[in-house]
Order: structure tokens, then sequence, then C-alpha cells
């Protein structure tokens, strides 16, 4: 089975109509179960909704400080490549966007893990353009392995691989992967996906499962929001998690709903999705699932990440740089996009002491089992 299967069941489903007809009595019946469907979700992702969102986020406050108190984990992206062979329309990495091109070495890359490490992180996360021809399984497999002498958990971000591809970083020492669907509509996915491997719509959305299948320990979801109606993405973004733990309980996942971040060029087909939109999205992933992870990236500033950490936010990027060897090699135009320069780890920090958080840098140990087996 694929998740396709799920989405296909909607297929002829009316979401707007749906919508137009939710009460606040469906709203404040769902809000008052422990345990959500697939109604519920759609009711508190509902324009009416929005009137509750006060009692939605002190119910998402109370379930999040239940199931992770106030701490909050830390981490950093290390770009290592941005080669793409994708037209993707809304993306500054696309093969036509004009940036220049760079993939770190192993030497570059070992230096750009030091710059990190130095500033006190646990947690990484490695990602390239999506080029398996200049990023190839094995370079990135290389490049997780180097990374375990200096960082206990490692993500990768990358292009959708196969099974043999995704064992092959998780036996290089990679625990955790991110993939975002960009959205859920495939009509819509095939318009912004011009050419390349990405076009290939299902290839991507069956790539979390084909990690599962590898061995991640965890595993990221989410939908670009802005790209199609973010009520109908978040609302998909949601069944594809619960697909994934029922399939795979042994999962960690975790939830995220980045905005777009327009660039010079960028596709002008682009919906709003406002602050209100979005901590809607997020609660309404707390609300239906207590113990997933919810992740915010610096394409949300300083101030907003304030406002919607206490709604159950557990993972919080910080000390950004989306450039090839933003760390370590005084690159600034190799980038993706451009995140808000209020993120950097001291401001992160006094923020959440600020709000009565604590961060964490460390919150997994890798273990060598094989060579425990052996003593």
């Amino acid at each position: 089975m694929s998740f396709y299967e799920v989405i296909e069941q909607y297929k002829d489903f009316d979401f707007d109509k749906y919508w137009e007809n939710v009460t606040d009595y469906d709203v404040l019946r769902s809000l008052e179960k422990d345990k959500l469907d697939h109604n519920d979700v759609l009711n508190l992702l509902s324009p009416t909704a929005e009137k509750h969102l006060e009692a939605m986020a002190q119910k998402a406050h109370r379930i999040s400080i239940q199931n992770f108190g106030r701490a909050l984990t830390l981490y950093t992206p290390m770009y290592i490549a941005n080669y793409c062979e994708n037209h993707c329309v809304y993306c500054g990495y696309n093969c036509h966007s004009g940036i220049k091109r760079k993939k770190l070495s192993m030497e570059e890359i070992d230096k750009e893990c030091q710059a990190i490490a130095e500033q006190g992180f646990k947690h990484i996360l490695i990602l390239t353009g999506e080029s398996e021809n200049m990023s190839s399984v094995e370079y990135i497999g290389e490049a997780v392995n180097l990374s375990t002498k200096y960082f206990p958990s490692i993500g990768i971000e990358v292009y959708p691989m196969s099974v043999e591809g995704y064992k092959h970083l998780v036996e290089n020492g990679a625990e955790g992967l991110t993939v975002y669907q960009e959205t859920y509509n495939e009509e819509m996915y095939k318009k912004v996906h011009i050419k390349g491997p990405k076009a290939n719509y299902k290839w991507r959305l069956d790539a979390p499962e084909r990690g599962a299948k590898a061995g991640m320990r965890t595993l990221t979801l989410g939908a670009l929001l802005g790209l199609y109606k973010w009520r109908t993405d978040a609302f998909f973004t949601i069944l594809h998690g619960e697909y994934l733990k029922d399939h795979y309980p042994y999962i960690e996942l975790s939830y995220s709903a980045p905005r777009i971040r327009p660039f010079k060029g960028c596709f002008e087909g682009l919906m709003e999705v406002t602050d209100t939109n979005m901590v809607q999205a997020m609660l309404v992933m707390r609300l239906f699932d207590p113990h997933a992870g919810l992740n915010v990236s610096t394409r949300e500033n300083l101030e907003t990440r304030k406002h919607i950490i206490p709604f159950g936010v557990t993972k919080l990027s910080a000390g950004v740089s989306t450039d090839v060897g933003g760390h370590s090699q005084n690159e600034h135009d190799t980038a993706q996009f451009e995140p808000n320069h209020d993120c950097e780890v001291p401001e992160v920090t006094a923020m959440l002491k600020e709000i009565g958080y604590q961060h964490v840098f460390k919150d997994w140990e890798r273990f060598d089992y094989t060579a425990r087996s052996q003593k």
C-alpha cells in the first residue's frame, strides 16, 4: 500500500463545501475529544475554527507541557552542495536560477562540521540540491560518516532515494529523514515542477515510507504552505503522518509547516498564508498527535517563533546559513533562500529563557550495538 491510496479516497471530496458548512458546534465538539478522527481535523482546520484559536491554543499548550515539558532541541542545517537538476518554479535552487553552484570536498565538510560543533550543536541536518549526478548516494554517505565524529544526531534533507540508498545512509550514521512533499495536490504539483526527477509526484510521496523501511529513526513531514490551499495541504500532511505511524510504529514523527520564501523570478501564483493560518495548521497537528514533534525553521522570524513555541514546538533551527559551506567557507551567493538573520544561537536561547523555556543541544545518543555485542 502507498499513502497515495489514502489521497485517492479524497479525490472527489469537496473540501471547500465541507468547510463552508462547519459550525461552531462542530468545532467545539471536535475540540473536546481526546482522539481526533479525520472529520475532526477538517473541522479544526476550517475558517469557522479561527474564532476558537485561543481555546485550541490553550489545549495544545497543555498537551505539549504534559508530553514535552519546556525544553526544545536546537539544530542547524549544513548545506554541502547546491547542484540541482529540477526546474521547480518556486525554488532558488532550480536549475535555471543562475545562482553560483558549489559542492564541498570532504576536507571542507570537516571544517564546516568543526565550525558548527564549536557553536554547541549536537543535531545537524545535511542538505544538498537534488542532483544525484553531482551529489551521489556515496558522496552523501561519506559526508554523513564524517559528521558522526562531531554529532550524535544526523538528519538528511536530500533528493528522494530508493530503500537501498537510504539504507546506505543509515549504515553510515544517518538517523533522521526530512522530506517535504511541497504540495499534496497532484495537479498543482505537476504545474510547479516543470521538469527533472522531482516532477515524479508518487516517487517523492513514498520517500518517507522508503526511509522508514530502510531504518530511519525519525521522519519529518510537511508541505510548503503557499503553493496550494494551505488547509488542504495541512490536512494531507497530518494524514500522511498518521499513515506512517500506523505502518511503522517505531518511528519518531515530526511535522513542520514551512511557508514559502519568494525569490526574484519566483512563481507568481503563490497563495497567501498568514501568521494566523500557519498557527492554525500547527495547532491541529499538535491536537491530532500529542506525541509528534513540531519543527519550526528560520523561515520564520524570531518574534513569530516566540509566540508559537507554547503551542507545542519541540525543535528549532538556529545559527542558520543556507549557503553551501556557509559556516566556514565565507560563502554569500550560493543560498537557496535568505533566512531571517535574527536567529543566531544567543538570540534564540535568550528568547527561550524570556518565555520560560530552555534549549537542549543533545537529546539523542548513537550506540554502536555491533561493537557492544562483540565485547
